[in-house]
Formats: C-alpha cells, structure tokens, sequence
C-alpha cells in the first residue's frame, strides 16, 4: 500500500477501496490539457480519487 504525505506537517495517509476494501493503487491522470494529477485508484475497477489535501495543499506520494 502506498503512503500520502503532506510535506508541512508529516501526516501521512493510507487509503483502501470502500467497496472491496482492496488498498488503493497510485497513478497519474493525463487531462485533456496535458497537464497531470496524482490520483490513487482502486485495483478492481471500483473508481479512482485524487490525491487527499492536508495544510491546505495536495498530500504527496511516491510513485512506485
């Protein structure tokens, strides 16, 4: 399972599917424009998230 971190304070997050309860996988969503964003999503197809928010900032995670 994959770990968000928010770099202000150190809390960290990890997130599992509501529906199946498998843990989320990390990904990057590509938009229209090109540009990406960091999303978690669930391995059997149940949806995807984007990344949680701490300190008023998106948390961050590693790619693996």
């Amino acid at each position: 399972m994959h770990t968000y971190e928010c770099s202000s304070c150190g809390m960290t997050v990890n997130a599992t599917c509501g529906a199946c309860d498998a843990p989320l996988e990390n990904d990057v969503l590509t938009r229209d424009d090109g540009s990406t964003v960091q999303i978690s999503k669930c391995p059997n197809g149940h949806g995807k998230i984007k990344s949680p928010l701490c300190c008023g900032a998106d948390m961050t995670c590693s790619l693996g």
